[in-house]
C-alpha cells in the first residue's frame, strides 16, 4: 500500500496528466467509436458514391477501363503536379474511388465500367469525413498527428498511475460499482473500476493509433530490434527522362511480380523523377487494402522494387496487422464493436475525470463559503 505522501504525489500526477491531456484523448476516442458506426450509415446513405450504377460485375470493369485516360484527365482539372491514388473496386458493385492530393483535395466516385463520375466530396466535407479528420489529426496535419501520438502515449503513463491508485492491499479486489449513492459516488466506482478492468484494452486501441498517428515510432520499433528501416526506392538521378509510360502498361508490369492477384491502391505522383507504387492485396496480407507493393518508375516501366509485407523491417511490417487491429477489422463485426465499446469506455473516462474533478472542486468552494458564513454569523 502506498504511504499517504506518496499516494498524494501519484494521484496529483495522475490529475493533472488527465485534466490537460485526457479531454483530447477522450475527444478522439469518442470519434473513433463514432466513425465504426458511421462508416456503414454513411455508405447507405451516400450510395450513389459508393455503389455503382452501371450493372455487372465492378471489379473486371475497372480492369477494362482506360486508366491513362483517367491519368490525363486529372491532371487536365487538377494539374500536372497532383498527386493522386486510384483504389479500384474491392467488391461487385462498388465504384473506383480516385484520391486527390493536389489544388483540391477529396475524392472522386466513378463507375468502374464507363468512368463517369458519380460524385466528389472534399477531404473535410461531410460528417463522417470531418470526423476522420479530426480523429485522425485534429484538423492540424502532420502536427496534429504528433499531437496525437504524444497524447496517446500519455494514456500509457496515466494507465499505470491509476493502476497504482487503485491497486488493493488485499486480493482478490473489489469491483463494486455503488450507484444508489449519488452521481459522483457513482460516477467515481466507474471511473476507478473501469479504469483499471479496460485499461489494459483499451491501452491496445491507444497504442495502435499513437503508432499510425506518428510514424516515427516505427523507425524507434526497427532500431531497437536492429534493423534498419525499409525505405521505398527512388529513381536515380537522370532517369527520369522522356515521355511517362501508359499508366496501364505500368499496372500490367507490376501484375507480372504478383499475377492473377487484387489491386487495393495505385499511388500515382505528381512528379515524374518519383516512383508509382502498386500496392497488392495477397492472400496471406492481414492489410484490407494490401501494403504488399511494387515500385515501378514512370518513365522506363523498370521495377524498382518489389516487396511483400513480411518482407518489410517490423517497425514497417507490423502496419499490416496495426491497422486493422486499430480500426477493428481484423476480426469482423465482433471486433468492430468491441473496437466502439472501447472508444465510448475512453471517452467516458476522459470525461468523467474532468466532471468528478469539477465537481468536488465546486463542492469544497461551497463547504469554504458556508464556513466563512458561518464564522460570521458567530461573531
Amino acid at each position: 500500500m502506498l504511504r499517504a505522501p506518496l499516494r498524494r504525489l501519484w494521484l496529483k500526477i495522475h490529475r493533472w496528466v488527465g485534466l490537460t491531456l485526457g479531454p483530447v484523448l477522450a475527444l478522439t476516442a469518442l470519434l473513433g467509436a463514432v466513425l465504426v458506426v458511421a462508416k456503414p450509415i454513411d455508405r447507405q446513405v451516400h450510395s450513389d458514391f459508393f455503389v455503382a450504377r452501371s450493372a455487372g460485375d465492378a471489379i473486371a470493369a475497372a480492369a477494362a477501363l482506360p486508366l491513362e485516360a483517367l491519368r490525363l484527365r486529372i491532371t487536365a482539372e487538377f494539374g500536372p503536379d497532383t498527386n493522386f491514388t486510384l483504389r479500384p473496386p474491392h467488391h461487385a458493385d462498388e465504384t473506383l474511388w480516385v484520391l486527390v492530393r493536389g489544388k483540391w483535395e477529396g475524392t472522386l466516385y466513378l463507375d468502374p465500367g464507363t468512368g463517369a463520375e458519380q460524385g466528389r466530396r472534399g477531404a473535410e466535407e461531410g460528417f463522417y469525413n470531418l470526423a476522420y479528420k479530426i480523429h485522425n489529426s485534429l484538423l492540424l496535419g502532420s502536427t496534429g498527428k504528433s499531437i496525437l501520438a504524444f497524447v496517446a502515449l500519455a494514456y500509457l503513463f496515466l494507465l499505470v498511475t491509476g493502476l497504482v491508485l487503485w491497486w488493493p492491499v488485499r486480493w482478490p479486489p473489489s469491483l463494486r460499482i455503488v450507484l444508489n449513492r449519488g452521481l459522483l459516488r457513482g460516477l467515481f466506482d466507474l471511473h476507478r473500476t473501469g479504469g483499471a478492468v479496460l485499461g489494459l484494452l483499451i491501452a491496445v486501441s491507444v497504442a495502435t493509433g499513437a503508432y499510425m498517428a506518428w510514424r516515427p515510432l516505427g523507425d524507434f520499433i526497427s532500431a531497437a530490434m536492429g534493423q534498419h528501416p525499409v525505405k521505398p526506392p527512388s529513381i536515380p538521378k537522370g532517369g527520369a527522362i522522356g515521355p511517362r509510360l501508359p499508366l496501364d502498361e505500368l499496372v500490367a508490369r507490376a501484375q507480372q511480380v504478383h499475377p492473377g492477384q487484387p489491386i487495393g491502391y495505385v499511388l500515382v505522383p505528381g512528379k515524374a523523377d518519383r516512383p508509382i507504387r502498386v500496392r497488392f492485396r495477397l492472400p496471406d496480407d492481414p492489410h484490407p487494402n494490401g501494403i504488399s507493393s511494387v515500385w515501378l518508375n514512370p518513365m522506363s516501366g523498370e521495377v524498382l522494387a518489389a516487396r511483400k509485407w513480411q518482407d518489410l523491417d517490423a517497425g514497417n511490417g507490423a502496419v499490416a496487422v496495426i491497422f486493422p487491429l486499430h480500426t477493428g477489422e481484423l476480426g469482423g463485426v465482433a471486433h468492430q464493436i468491441v473496437t466502439a465499446l472501447l472508444g465510448l469506455a475512453l471517452a467516458g473516462l476522459g470525461f468523467s475525470g474532468v466532471w468528478l474533478w469539477w465537481r468536488r472542486r465546486a463542492m469544497a468552494a461551497a463547504a469554504a463559503r458556508r464556513g466563512a458564513l458561518a464564522d460570521r454569523t458567530t461573531y
